[in-house]
């Protein structure tokens, strides 16, 4: 398998709680992200969780130990990308997350915010909470 993970994915690993820990147990296991992922993360943790720089840029570190080395967000990428919203019905950030882990040839992509089990080719959608309850 090789994996893909969504920005919610690596949001959910600064948390506690069963999302969490199923979060970094999935990171651990390694695979990829794209530079958009790392974008939104730095976004999300400035904005949701007011993380000052220093702590931000550790938790970039921890990625990027954990993980492969971020893909690039290229004009293909992102002409693919459009392909995919329009043919597809994805919002653009989305559908450059899928495009991106298509080029990169993974057959699994760790989303809760897509449809668990759609496919698009090869690559696979897994929302890895489906069988957790809050």
């Amino acid at each position: 398998m090789i994996a893909f993970f969504d920005t919610n994915i690596l949001v959910y690993a600064q948390e506690t709680g069963p999302k969490g820990d199923r979060a970094r147990e999935l990171l651990a296991a390694g695979g990829l992200i794209s530079v958009q992922v790392l974008n939104e993360l730095v976004n999300v943790l400035r904005k949701k969780f007011r993380r000052s720089w220093p702590e931000i840029e550790k938790v970039l570190e921890d990625v990027d130990n954990a993980l492969d080395k971020a893909t690039p967000l290229t004009f293909e990428t992102h002409a693919a990308a459009i392909f995919l919203a329009r043919d597809h019905g994805l919002h653009l950030y989305d559908a450059l997350i899928v495009a991106a882990a298509l080029e990169a040839g993974c057959d699994t992509l760790f989303s809760e915010d897509l449809q668990h089990q759609r496919s698009f080719g090869d690559l696979r959608i897994v929302n890895p909470f489906s069988d957790i309850s809050l």
